[in-house]
């Protein structure tokens, strides 16, 4: 399968949602995106770049996506973290995946950074076993906190 990994480019994004849309279905959770391409323009493509992202292609046809940004452990310094890492459906298990993981590693690579992270659900073991190939470590010592802009915002009118 002759496939090509590129940088992400603003042209890109109606696809890049697609795919977005597309993983968070796959996790039950379609409903929860609430993102607009408008937001993922000026996000990515404002003054301020808040990440970045490679497709893949097929036939000038994107078919996946490395969506990451770069975070800051006051324990180890900066990280790539892979926020989303999705292939079409039926351009899985032909080595797109591996492909477009690799790139990513290097992009790690090239800006020194000191490792890659991500999550995954513990009931992806198609996407666990994927990470474990590439002799990668699956935390089940952390669990995720986080508060939406509408808990904050009711937060404040306490404060």
């Amino acid at each position: 399968m002759n496939i090509t990994i590129r940088e992400g480019l603003k042209d890109d994004l109606p696809a890049v949602l697609k795919l977005i849309k597309e993983l968070a279905d796959y996790e039950n959770s379609l409903d929860q995106v609430t993102i607009t391409l408008y937001d993922l323009e000026q996000d990515g493509f404002g003054s301020h770049p808040w990440f970045w992202f490679l497709v893949a292609e097929k036939d000038s046809v994107i078919i996946g996506i490395s969506f990451y940004w770069i975070r800051y452990s006051t324990w180890k310094g900066k990280f790539l973290f892979l926020e989303d890492f999705v292939i079409k459906e039926k351009y899985r298990r032909y080595g797109v995946g591996s492909k477009l993981f690799e790139e990513t590693i290097k992009i790690c690579k090239k800006l020194n950074l000191n490792g890659m992270t991500w999550q995954v659900l513990d009931w992806n073991i198609p996407a666990i076993d994927f990470y474990r190939k590439f002799d990668a470590e699956i935390s089940k010592d952390w669990l995720n906190g986080k508060l939406t802009k509408k808990q904050i915002e009711n937060i404040n009118k306490i404060l």
